[in-house]
Formats: structure tokens, C-alpha cells, sequence
């Protein structure tokens, strides 16, 4: 399909589809308050999602650009799902919020396709994959339009890393009882193999295409590998659903690493994000002679899942993608509480015991999503754990100061 037609497709109106902020039909809903997070971004009266300018613009966006497009979608005065809502734009058109962030995704693919440097193109197509995976956040199960969405910025971030520095591969691994799941193994340059390696356990609102800059900016040049993996029932993962054994792919992933030529399997650690470090966490119990260690940033472990209180000051956005990742989109809040404690993994009896394996855990104070408990529960479990608090101001700063923090850990306990 030539560019020309798959533009014309691609913005082709649309009114068939749901809106996103329809697909997770909880028959009870609560009005939190509004809250503010390092990792997960700021609510703001008239939007169904949360504003993650910090890590949009981590992951290389411009307040501007960002700005820009919320302002598109913020004046669009065709029909809405709820009028009080601004991303609420029903059909893929004008004002709604996939079709906005892929139409600005798309201006940097024709930039790409426009650049004679390789590696400028490759940054213009890594910025189109961000782009594409924010118009498919917060990635709901059954957005056909989202998913749409998800195979452009796969497709863009494939076209971005051959021209970056370093090296993907595409790796799949065959998982017992259904369909295999691809993973990306990211290879820094100027080191040879077999690596280090860092697994990735992302947020349940991420792709594994949006942590490009965790490896070009802390890991690679530290000499240290990166492998991601989608969550369950996101994008390659899709096919599988959420349970409360989340660690179940990764797990199997882990023990498919001595037989991949380009890592090393006797040096590998996981780093997991939000609800990510449930899995890393379960890992390091359930994997601790595969493991060298295990970091953990905001993590989403406990307490979040078994109290109720913590639960009604998260937002509508939040819990709805919760129910979605479990297949509990016509669940009462109740009935969905009552599963979410069944992912604690204190609850589980795995927290709480002590643990072989090293751990650290960053922490943010009042951070609504992961209190400071959290992470005390996670370093007091560990044999060696350690505790990172992280300052709140300047955020952006403190961010990347914490990251680095994390990462030094890592290349001790994997003696890179």
C-alpha cells in the first residue's frame, strides 16, 4: 500500500467502533479525588484519562507537541460519550483522542520517510511510536481502534531501532498451553555477546516498544542488555489474559534465556514498573536461581489490591483498565475488589517471607498508587534488599537521578 493510501486509510472517518472510555461497563463508579503521580501523570477535571506529561516527555515528546494535541481534542465540538468528558469523542474522527495522537504520529513518519541521515530517521520514527502508543493508551481490551493503533507504533519502532544505536532482535518464545509471545531483546553497541541482561515487566499502560530510552540511556551504556515484554492481554501478549499467577509468561521466558546465544543467563535481573514489579517480585521468588537481582519503581504489590480506601482515590481510568486486564469489564466494584486481592502477593504468602534473592525498591512519598509500606514490605522480604526514596521536586530530575540509582544497583548485582 503506497503512503498516500495508507494515509487515506488510516484517517478514513470511522463511527463503527466504541469509545474507549465505554468498553469497562462497572455497575458501580466512584468520583476520586483529584491526584497527582510521578509514574502515572495528573487527573484533570474533563478527561476520562490521566495526563502523563512526565513520562511522554521522558520518553521524547515536547510539552509543546503534547499541548498541542490535547488542545485539538479539547475543542472539538462533535458528539461526545459524555459531554462533561473531552476525550470522550465518539468515532475515529476530529477531536478523538486516537485519531488525534495518530495524526500527529503520522507527520513524523513522513518526516522519516523524508530524511536522508539514517539516524535521524530512525529518532523521527521513534518518536512516531510514541506518539502511537499514546493514542492507544491506556490500551483497553476490545479498542479495536487502539489496536490499530499498537501494530503502528510496533511497526514504527521496528523501523526506529534497525537505524538507532545498537541492536533488536525480535525473539519469540513458546509459552505451554496456548499461543508464544514475542519479546524485544535490546543489544548495546560496542559490547559483545552474550550480555547481561535486564527483563522489563512494564505497567499494565505501556508497550514494550516505550522504554527505548531505559536502554539507550541507562542500560546501554552500562553494557547491559534489555528484553521486554509486553504485560498480559496487551499487545504481543494480548492473547493471554491476567490472572493471578502474573508471572506465568515471564517466568517461562526466563527459563528459555540458556538458549539464547546473545545473553548471558548467568547474569540476569528484572526490573519492573507499577504493577510491572508484581511480576519481578513473584520472579524473584519463584525464579531466585535464575535471578541476580530484582528493582522495583512504584510498585504494585499489595496494597493497592486489598485496600479499599487506596482503591477509591485512584481513577475511574484505572480501575476500568484493571477490569479490563482481568476480564471483569460488567463487574460490580466489589466483585472486582474482591479478585484484585487475590494479586496481592502478600496475600499470595510469597511477601513477607524471606527471599534468597536481592531486591530494591524506589518509592515516591504519598504516592497514591504505591505508599511507602509498599516498599518496605518488598526490601524487608529480601536478604539483601535496599530502599530508594526518590525526592518529588523537581520531578523530572529526581526521576532520572532515581533511575540511574537503580540501574548502578543492577550492574553490581549482575558484576557488569
Amino acid at each position: 500500500m503506497s503512503p498516500k493510501n495508507l494515509s487515506e486509510e488510516l484517517f478514513k472517518p470511522r463511527f463503527k467502533h466504541p469509545e474507549t472510555s465505554t468498553l469497562v461497563r462497572r455497575l458501580s463508579h466512584h468520583r476520586p479525588m483529584s491526584i497527582q503521580s510521578a509514574l502515572d501523570g495528573e487527573t484533570h477535571a474533563g478527561w476520562y484519562r490521566m495526563i502523563n506529561r512526565l513520562l511522554w516527555t521522558w520518553r521524547g515528546l515536547t510539552p509543546q507537541e503534547v499541548s498541542e494535541v490535547l488542545a485539538r481534542i479539547a475543542i472539538s465540538t462533535v458528539e461526545h460519550t459524555d459531554d462533561k468528558l473531552l476525550d470522550t469523542v465518539i468515532g475515529y474522527r476530529g477531536g478523538n483522542w486516537i485519531y488525534e495522537w495518530s495524526k500527529q504520529a503520522a507527520i513524523w513518519q513522513q518526516k522519516a520517510s523524508e530524511c536522508s541521515d539514517d539516524h535521524e530517521a530512525g529518532q523521527c520514527w521513534l518518536h512516531a511510536a510514541n506518539l502511537y502508543s499514546v493514542a492507544g493508551y491506556p490500551h483497553l481490551k476490545e479498542d479495536e481502534l487502539a489496536e490499530q493503533a499498537q501494530l503502528f507504533a510496533i511497526r514504527a519502532y521496528e523501523e526506529a531501532t534497525h537505524r538507532l544505536p545498537g541492536e533488536l532482535k525480535s525473539l519469540e518464545f513458546a509459552i505451554p498451553g496456548g499461543s508464544p509471545v514475542t519479546g524485544f531483546l535490546h543489544m548495546p553497541p560496542e559490547v559483545k555477546a552474550p550480555y547481561p541482561t535486564v527483563l522489563v515487566c512494564g505497567s499494565l499502560d505501556a508497550l514494550q516498544s516505550d522504554h527505548y530510552r531505559l536502554f539507550h540511556d541507562y542500560l546501554a551504556p552500562r553494557g547491559i542488555a534489555m528484553l521486554t515484554l509486553d504485560m498480559p492481554s496487551v499487545g504481543f501478549s494480548s492473547k493471554w489474559k491476567l490472572t493471578q499467577d502474573t508471572s506465568f509468561l515471564h517466568q517461562h521466558v526466563v527459563r528459555q534465556l540458556e538458549n539464547i546465544p546473545w545473553v548471558d543467563h548467568t547474569r540476569v535481573a528484572a526490573f519492573g514498573f507499577r504493577f510491572g514489579a508484581n511480576i519481578a517480585v513473584r520472579l524473584a521468588y519463584l525464579e531466585s536461581q535464575r535471578l541476580r537481582g530484582v528493582a522495583c519503581l512504584g510498585p504494585v504489590v499489595h496494597s493497592l489490591l486489598s485496600d479499599t480506601n487506596l482503591q477509591d482515590r485512584v481513577p475511574e481510568m484505572y480501575m476500568d483498565m484493571l477490569a479490563s486486564r482481568l476480564g471483569m469489564s460488567g463487574a460490580t466494584d466489589s466483585a472486582l475488589r474482591t479478585e484484585l486481592s487475590r494479586f496481592s502477593l502478600k496475600i499470595q504468602g510469597l511477601l513477607g517471607r524471606r527471599c534468597p534473592t536481592p531486591m530494591l525498591s524506589g518509592y515516591w512519598a504519598n504516592d497514591p498508587f504505591s505508599p511507602e509500606e509498599e516498599s518496605r514490605l518488598i526490601t524487608n522480604s529480601s536478604s539483601a534488599g535496599r530502599l530508594l526514596k526518590i525526592n518529588t521536586s523537581p520531578v523530572m530530575e529526581n526521576f532520572d537521578k532515581g533511575l540511574r540509582d537503580i540501574c548502578d544497583w543492577l550492574v553490581q548485582r549482575l558484576g557488569a
